[in-house]
């Protein structure tokens, strides 16, 4: 039987954000559901994950950029939809998170 995923797994989250806080320079004090992938991959790691690791910790190969597990990140995005100051509905496309699963 699969073992039970830890609460630290990769998976979704949501929380009510207002519109100018998103970054995207729309003027709205709407309230949108933002849904993000939270969580670690360490369980999903295959042999590459495990070799460059070892080879990074034991001085082989040394990079800051170097990532050796999978990260979790959207599979799937929603677009979400609200209305501006000017009253004028406004669509942002791949926003919002509608599946997480641990890529690479």
């Amino acid at each position: 039987h699969k073992k039970a995923k830890s609460s630290r797994d990769c998976h979704l989250e949501k929380k009510e954000m207002r519109v100018r806080d998103l970054g995207l320079g729309y003027d709205s004090d709407e309230i949108v559901l933002f849904r993000y992938c939270v969580g670690t991959c360490y369980s999903s790691r295959k042999n590459y994950d495990v070799a460059l690791k070892a080879l990074m910790n034991n001085g082989r190969i040394s990079s800051k950029k170097v990532i050796s597990q999978p990260c979790c990140r959207p599979t799937r995005y929603e677009t979400v939809s609200f209305m501006d100051a000017q009253t004028t509905w406004q669509t942002i496309k791949w926003l919002s998170a509608a599946n997480c699963s641990c890529v690479g």
